[in-house]
Parts: C-alpha cells; structure tokens; sequence
C-alpha cells in the first residue's frame, strides 16, 4: 500500500514562526514520525509540501494509480481552493 502525503502552504514553517500558536514541531519531525508508523504497518509512504495551488492540484492529480490513498492539509487552502476541494 502507498500512501502520499500532501501538505499545503506555510507549512514548512511549522516550527519555525509563531510557535506560541503552531507549537515548535517542525514538519520533518512530523513527517518521520508518520513515517515510523507507515513503516512498523508495511506501509509505504511520500511526502509531499508546496506553498502553490496548481503544484498542489498536479501532485494530487498523479497520484491517480500511482497510490493508494492520499492524507492532505491544504492549510490555508481549505478555505479558497475549488480546484483541490472539486
């Protein structure tokens, strides 16, 4: 099984601005820590970050037979984004 991951924009900021509101994780941290878990269940796994909407858009679209399953945070794009919510 072949999980992507796919995390949207700001969020390679994760530990570095406003860690009073994000907390100090970094994203690396977050990601090898899905990773240890996607590894003890046989899971593959792949990460994928970008602050830019139609990047987003294409990954999301190659992951069409290529994986299983895709986990997103769109982040700010939750709320703006017809082209990754459709």
């Amino acid at each position: 099984m072949k999980i992507v991951v796919i995390q949207g924009p700001n969020l390679n900021m994760l530990g570095v601005r406003e860690q009073q509101v994000y907390g100090p994780m970094r994203l690396e941290q977050i990601h090898a820590q899905m990773k240890e878990v996607a590894t003890q269940n046989g899971v593959e796994i792949e990460f994928y970050q970008s602050n830019l909407e139609g990047e987003i858009v294409d990954r999301i679209q190659e992951c069409y037979g290529d994986a299983d399953g895709i986990i997103i945070n769109p982040a700010a794009y939750t709320h703006t984004s017809i082209a990754i919510r459709d």
